[in-house]
């Protein structure tokens, strides 16, 4: 097990995971400020597996779907999140955090112009986003392995609702105050020896799971 801090900047508020070792260190990454610790995790790389990979329709009208990016480190995957987030007809993608915003040349080089048509803002606080989001009536459904979790086919009984994808950190995943504030916990089951997706190809599957069904 390796563990995981996260940490709040006490000068602009950004929240961000810090790993063990990881050469960002104690300082904000953003502004250098002084940052403190919110909660300490253990991470555990074993993952879960899942025997039941029966597909199943989504229940979703495809337009009803958003999507928060929490702390997604990569450029690379923030950019082909645009482009699926494109693709499948997503209405807004909330980037938190240490996510890259299209700003970056390197969202924009792997988006190929999908965050022109994607609408999109920055929030440094996803936890507060969250918060923000299920005021103003929306669902939030979490990509994560967690012993809440649900096959991601197994989301439905919602047709009519305004729902908020969640994916998190490469490594750390979703953080775990947000993932609390989540209405369902989906996994995407497995069949291979490795336990989970890249965070793009894994947003792509539930992304197509969730908005492929129009009734």
């Amino acid at each position: 097990m390796t563990a995981y801090e996260i940490r709040e900047c006490q000068n602009c508020g950004l929240r961000y995971p810090l790993i063990e070792g990881h050469s960002f260190g104690t300082r904000c990454p953003s502004c250098l400020g002084e940052t403190h610790v919110v909660l300490t995790r253990q991470l555990d790389f074993e993952g879960k597996s899942s025997n039941d990979l029966t597909p199943g329709p989504s229940p979703f009208r495809r337009g009803q779907l958003s999507a928060l990016l929490d702390n997604i480190r990569s450029a690379w995957n923030v950019g082909s999140i645009f482009r699926t987030a494109d693709g499948f007809g997503l209405k807004h993608l909330h980037l938190c955090g240490i996510t890259p915003t299209p700003d970056t040349e390197s969202v924009k080089k792997t988006s190929l112009g999908a965050e022109e048509t994607v609408a999109w803002t920055y929030a440094k606080n996803a936890c507060l986003k969250g918060q923000e989001l299920k005021s103003k009536g929306y669902k939030l459904f979490a990509l994560e392995e967690d012993r809440r979790s649900i096959p991601i086919q197994n989301a439905g009984g919602i047709t009519n609702e305004r729902i908020v994808l969640v994916t998190g950190n490469e490594v750390t995943g979703v953080d775990p105050d947000l993932l609390d504030l989540c209405d369902k916990v989906l996994f995407i089951p497995m069949s291979g020896n490795k336990k989970s997706f890249n965070v793009a190809v894994a947003f792509a599957v539930a992304a197509f799971t969730l908005s492929s069904q129009d009734k």
